[in-house]
Formats: structure tokens, sequence, C-alpha cells
């Protein structure tokens, strides 16, 4: 069972029946249990035949969570606070912030694995060889200390008879770091050390009091979540939702800046390792507009900054901070002029909607300002440039490209006018109005709107149009929604709607966007139902996937990305 903030497997272990719940605490409204990095492992054992057994659980974590490659040297050790006896492993180099880029594992800092205090609780370090030795024979392995590769930190739990009233036990899992993140040169600290008086330790001692108080917080929030998500848009829809939450989530870091700002930087897993890549926030921001705009100011804080700061000189936003957890300027090795300014403009003024004031846009104007006066420039139709699909290549006169282009302008006009400036907003709104017309000109193709401008016999998912209706801009016209709505349902294959005409690869997050383009429930459940069914029936067995095949469900290349927050598109838009 696959719930926002757990996972529960039910067990048959012969007489007895196991119930294991791994429980991740990442509640959006509470910033320090959110980036407390400890998490649960509960178990629930009871009887089965209605007789008693005599149990023992054993769980061992590896060591390899400590390291980047399982050839690295780790030192592990037991000890014991007052509460709590713990276990505890890392890499003897301890090269802190000393490597970055794609595919990397954290080395430095320490993994712990703690338990309540008990005289029928014991834990050790092992080999993976030995691991199980002392669970199965009684053996003892007296070691409080060890060096070596791929070490094993053991609990076993002698729960003793176990009968039809189900008996529990729970263990914690821990992560420690003296610092995450360089920052403009900077080294910043982990949020939840932000406080030097408080310690790992320290942290366990507390997640193990609150122990019952979080699990009832967590599961009221899985409850929820999956009623608001079964409410705008189905139980399919709901079940996606709850398959996307912790990933997304667990794609960023929590730091303060050293202006005191949220800074919620993303890593982009598996593409190229960048950090707080703008066109990665986009697609993630309807999760964090949702549960805590905050958050999602911290995604864009950086990158105003950066222009603010005058180290970043171009009259249009970055791409990213550069390449995780190094976030010293852009990495990246092109611009994505119109993408990047585009998404700032648009999250900003979701900010906005979502809060009811534009005092966050209003410390930006500025910067803002000159990202709207380009793209009336550059943006509507876009030279020959990557957008965030950069995987698909350079586009030139890229028509959802222009669609972002002039939804940003509107979003600009909507802010100008919320903060009083009507002549301002009346401006750039009638510019934008002026774009629409001449857009459906340029990409009209009969029975649709093409990929890009004046090429005839293409067509593309314009799911960047979701921001007209979930903000209420009312730049497009009905009949732009339904032309296209009408399209895609033709276009669809085995696994999903396909991105546009050049390939039968997709972008699931972009599927669950264009499916909130229709009012109809019964066309947004046929866009929908094939993403379930990649979720359900895809042989990748990988982390979450936002880039897969339609014809057999194969992932292509992307796993473990935050960009699936965009899942909950169809939840934001039906918030009041």
């Amino acid at each position: 069972e696959v719930k926002a903030t757990q996972t529960i497997y039910h067990f048959t272990c012969g007489k007895v029946d196991l119930s294991l719940t791994f429980t991740s605490p990442l509640l959006l409204n509470d910033l320090e249990l959110l980036a407390t990095p400890i998490s649960y492992v509960s178990a629930s054992i009871q009887s089965n035949d209605g007789g008693t057994h005599k149990v023992q659980l054993y769980l061992g974590a590896s060591t390899d969570i400590a390291v980047n490659v399982p050839s690295q040297t780790v030192a592990a050790q037991t000890f014991q606070v007052p509460e709590l006896s713990i276990l505890k492993a890392g890499t003897k180099e301890q090269p802190v912030l000393k490597k970055k880029g794609d595919d990397l594992r954290i080395d430095w800092g320490y993994f712990y694995v703690a338990a309540p205090k008990s005289g029928n609780m014991r834990q050790y370090i092992s080999s993976a060889a030995e691991a199980v030795q002392p669970f199965k024979t009684n053996a003892v392995i007296s070691s409080n200390k060890k060096e070596g590769r791929s070490l094993f930190l053991n609990t076993v739990f002698s729960i003793g008879n176990v009968g039809s009233s189900a008996k529990e036990v729970y263990l914690m899992l821990g992560y420690d770091e003296p610092l995450s993140i360089e920052y403009f040169g900077q080294q910043l600290k982990p949020w939840w050390k932000e406080d030097s008086t408080v310690t790992i330790e320290s942290k366990l001692v507390k997640a193990a009091a609150d122990y019952k108080n979080r699990m009832q917080r967590c599961q009221s929030f899985n409850v929820k979540l999956y009623t608001q998500a079964v409410a705008a848009g189905g139980i399919k829809y709901a079940q996606l939702c709850e398959l996307a939450y912790r990933q997304a989530i667990a794609a960023h870091k929590l730091v303060k800046s050293p202006q005191g700002e949220i800074l919620f930087l993303s890593k982009e897993n598996f593409s190229n390792g960048s950090i707080n890549t703008v066109d990665v926030t986009y697609p993630s921001a309807p999760l964090f507009l949702i549960y805590n705009p905050d958050l999602l100011k911290g995604m864009l804080n950086g990158i105003f900054y950066y222009s603010e700061s005058g180290l970043w000189k171009k009259p249009f936003a970055a791409h990213d901070l550069g390449t995780y957890p190094i976030a010293n300027g852009q990495t990246y090795g092109e611009d994505m002029p119109v993408e990047e300014s585009g998404n700032m403009l648009i999250l900003t003024a979701a900010i906005a909607q979502r809060e009811g004031n534009a005092d966050y846009a209003k410390k930006h104007w500025q910067t803002l300002t000159t990202w709207a006066d380009f793209l009336l420039k550059e943006g509507f139709d876009p030279a020959n440039q990557l957008s965030t699909d950069d995987f698909a290549g350079h586009l030139a006169r890229n028509a959802n490209l222009s669609v972002k282009a002039i939804i940003a302008i509107g979003c600009y006009a909507r802010l100008a006018e919320t903060l009083g400036d009507k002549a301002t907003a009346q401006r750039y709104r009638d510019s934008a109005k002026k774009m629409v017309t001449k857009w459906m000109e340029l990409a009209d193709d009969g029975d649709h709107y093409t990929l890009a401008f004046q090429k005839k016999g293409t067509w593309s998912q314009k799911y960047n149009l979701v921001w007209d209706k979930v903000l209420k801009l009312e730049l497009f016209p009905e009949e732009v929604y339904k032309k296209e709505m009408k399209y895609y349902l033709s276009r669809q294959n085995a696994f999903g709607l396909p991105l546009d005409s050049r390939k039968t690869y997709t972008k699931s997050d972009w599927i669950l966007w264009t499916a909130t383009l229709t009012d109809d429930k019964a066309a947004f459940d046929a866009l929908v139902d094939p993403v379930y069914k990649f979720a359900s029936e895809t042989n990748s067995r990988v982390p979450l996937s936002d880039w897969h095949e339609t014809i057999n469900g194969d992932k292509i290349g992307f796993q473990a990305r935050s960009v699936v927050g965009g899942y909950f598109m169809k939840m934001l838009m039906e918030l009041d």
C-alpha cells in the first residue's frame, strides 16, 4: 500500500502475519519536521492461526547508504544515549561537499539506526556474510566498532510469544550531515541544524518521544490528500498523486540562505545533476502551491538572488544555480531564455494567487519587469532554442513555448493589476491578447494546432495552456482547448499520449497538465488512465520515471525526479 507519507507491506510468515510500515513524515506545513532527516520502520506482528508463537524480527541496514560507491571504506560503531540504542556509520574519508554531479550519492555525514532501549532488543555491526548469523544461531558478535566495506547495521527484536493481539516495535533511520549545500561560495548547514545546540542524537530522542503523534499526523494527512485527490480526479488519479508525493519532496534540500531566506533546492536526478533548475521547479510547483507556497518561494529565491546580485547579467532568467550540491552559478551549457523567464513569471503569479496578494512579486518587481519586457520582444515567435523538453532538441517557432511566453506576459499584467498599476496591467494584457489572435493563425492546422508555427502536419501537447485556466487569465478562447483535446484523444497509445508528433515517448507530468485542460471527466480519465497503467505495469523497476515510451511502457531515462509534483495540477485547479 502506497500512501502519501507511508508505504505498507503485508507478509504472511508461516503462522504469523507481519506488517511493515515505512514512514517519512514529510509534512509540508511543518518545515522543522520536513527538514529533519529521520524516518521510521514499524513492525506489527500477530498470529494468524489462533495459537501463540515465539517470534524474532531482524533488520539489517547496509552502510552503502552512506557511500557513493560500495568500494569506499566505512567506520561503524554502536553506542547508547539514555533513551536509545544507536548504530552509526559513515565513510572514513568524509569528503564534505567534494563531489558534484548526477548519479552520485552522499558520502559524507553519518547514517544512523536507532531503537528504544529494551532487554529484548540488541544491535551489532557485521560484514554482509555475518549479518544474520546471530539471528539464526543465537551466536553473539561482540563488536561495538568495525571498519570495512559494505558493513551491516543489525537490529534484532526478540518479540516473544505472539498471539492474535498484534505486538508492535519500531526503529528509526536517520542521516546526519555537517553541511548540505555550497551557495555562492558559502557552505550552508541543513535547515534543522541552524541551531548549533541541536544534534542528530537529540533529534532521534525527540523523534522517539513523538512517535505516536507523528504517526497520527501522517495518517491523517494521508487521508486528507487521498480524499482531496479523489474529489479532484478520481481514484486512479489519487493513487498517482500518492505515488508522487514523497519523491517530489525528497529530491530537494531545505537550507537557509545567508540573507535569511528559505532555499528549497532541487537536484535534477538522472538528467544532468543541476541544482535548482528552473524548468524542474516549474513542473513540480503544483504540489507545493497546494500545501505550502513558501517552499515554492524557496525554489525561486536563489534565481532572483542570482540576477539581483549582479552575478547573472543577462536580461532573462538563468537555467540553474550550478551542479548539485554546489550552487555557485549556472553550469548548464546553454541558456533557455524564453522557457525560464516564462516559468519565473508564471510561478510568481501563482504564488500571488494562492496568497491573495502580490507582496512577493513586489520584492522582485524590477527583475520581473526585465523578464516580461524580454518576452514581449522575444517570446511570441521563439528563435531556435531549447525548452524544458530539451531531450527533444532545439526547435524554432515552438508553439507551446510561445503559449508560455503569452501566459507569462498575462501573469505580469495580473501582478501589476494586483499592485494597483492599472495602466501597466492594461498595456501588457492587451499585448498578450493580440499575441493569442496571431498565435491561433500561425499554429492553425485545421483540427488542431501545430508543434511549430506554420509547420503543417505536426502537433504537440500544449500543456503550458493549463496556467491560463488555473490562474483564470482568460487569454485563450475555449475553442482552442476543445480543438486540442479532441485531437489528443485520437492520438493516444497504450501507455499514454505522446509528447508530440516527433516521437512516441511522453512526459507523464505534462500529460497530467494536458488532462487538466478539459472539464469533461471522461476525457480527463481517458488521458490519466494510461499513465496509471504505466505506473502499475512498467517493466522498469526504478523510482517513478516521468519520461517513458507510450508503446511499451518502458522508462526512457529520467527517474526519481521532483517534476512528478506536477501530477497535483488538477488538485490545484480545484482549490477555491
